[in-house]
């Protein structure tokens, strides 16, 4: 595995632990409640977008398991 693929997958697993916080404090959190609807409104905009980063990266994740099987085959 190629450096920048760590990268990638160091990225995708902080990302992860971030969302989930995240995710708890917007569910849990009572300083969450009395944030004004915008701030609210951004942070549910900010989870859905970390969410939507973490799709794509995991998508390029599974494309370099993809291209390592493709390229054992073609050396086999």
């Amino acid at each position: 595995m190629q450096d920048f693929q760590k990268k990638v997958m160091e990225e995708k697993k902080e990302l992860d632990i971030k969302i989930e916080k995240l995710d708890g404090f917007i569910r849990c959190n009572a300083t969450y409640k009395i944030l004004s609807k915008v701030e609210r409104m951004r942070l549910l905009e900010q989870l859905e977008a970390m969410r939507w980063y973490t799709r794509i990266l995991s998508e390029r994740i599974v494309a370099f398991n993809e291209n390592v099987e493709r390229t054992t085959e073609a050396i086999s």
